[in-house]
């Protein structure tokens, strides 16, 4: 006896597979994270990121126009500031010429609304110490103190031409301050792309080489402790009460089955970050001959998809979006 049903049928071709696939990759779902770097004058390569750079202005017009032809759906910006330039305040993430907001006003001329423009709003980049908050006297973070910070950061990134913000920091009542202060400064239609479930992960190291952190220590004071799956579904429904337009999980990979939760509960679309780690063990295994690079790649991203991401940040954003 054979079953009535058989689910080979429909798996004998490439054709038929492509008519049945529940899950779509297209460029317009993929976001291209890119470093623009103060005080060099040619493109470095991160060299635990492969084919990742430390952009200068020039280049890092060049590459986004080149992204955006690929039909990627948007940009998401990280500063890299000069060691010298870092204090404990994290001065230059407003300061109207310090190299992120530099680099906002630098996209957004070039490429005006034709793509979605976001920028990193967290001062990590900027501090001396290389957490994502104003220390305390005793060295722990401020929550209120870094939201403020954070408020005039995000008015910064506003007037330099971004159409979404990315508080990245996990304080608390960071979405509610950054809206009432956008509001109040007329930037009503400047939208939050929160956050909400970012992890104290081991696969960012190669980020903090991307972006010449000074982070000494860890953050697991305010990022997620890994053990936790319910308490991402806390962290997110704050960030919709406090009027986040898009909320995200950060790592993706690890992170399926926060995802997936995610995805099922809210009510605004749900971006996944495919973080700096993710990417360097693709490419590191690829290099040695180990996985096939581009089947991995685009597992990789359908299997964020499947769990429910509308929108995916990657590295690979501008090199897929060109294959689709």
């Amino acid at each position: 006896m054979f079953p009535a049903v058989r689910p080979r049928r429909l798996r004998g071709t490439p054709a038929l597979r492509r008519l049945v696939a529940e899950t779509s990759l297209e460029p317009r779902h993929l976001v291209l994270p890119m470093f623009v770097a103060d005080g060099i004058e040619t493109p470095r390569e991160i060299s635990s990121m492969p084919g990742v750079y430390q952009h200068t202005l020039d280049s890092l017009r060049a590459a986004a126009t080149e992204a955006v032809e690929a039909g990627v759906g948007g940009l998401m910006l990280f500063g890299v500031p000069r060691p010298e330039d870092k204090d404990p305040n994290g001065s230059g993430a407003t300061d109207p010429d310090g190299i992120l907001n530099r680099g906002l006003r630098a996209l957004r001329d070039e490429l005006g609304d034709a793509t979605v423009l976001m920028a990193d709003t967290c001062l990590d980049e900027f501090t001396s110490h290389g957490h994502c908050g104003v220390l305390t006297e005793g060295g722990i973070v401020d929550n209120d103190a870094t939201l403020s910070r954070y408020v005039d950061m995000a008015v910064a990134q506003a007037e330099s031409g971004a159409h979404l913000l990315g508080p990245s920091g996990m304080m608390d009542g960071q979405v509610a301050a950054i809206r009432e202060g956008l509001d109040d400064a007329g930037y009503t239609n400047t939208g939050l792309l929160a956050y909400s479930a970012k992890y104290a992960s081991a696969f960012y190291g190669p980020f903090r080489e991307a972006v010449g952190s000074s982070l000494e220590g860890d953050r697991r004071t305010y990022q997620q402790d890994p053990a936790n799956r319910r308490e991402s579904v806390r962290e997110v429904e704050l960030d919709l009460d406090e009027g986040a337009d898009i909320v995200m999980v950060k790592p993706a990979m690890s992170y399926l089955d926060v995802l997936r939760e995610v995805a099922d509960l809210s009510t605004v679309p749900v971006a996944a970050y495919q973080i700096s780690g993710e990417y360097s063990m693709i490419t590191a295994a690829a290099q040695n001959g180990w996985i096939d690079r581009d089947a991995a790649i685009l597992e990789s991203l359908l299997s964020i998809r499947r769990a429910g991401a509308d929108i995916v940040l990657t590295y690979w954003a501008a090199e897929v979006a060109g294959r689709l």
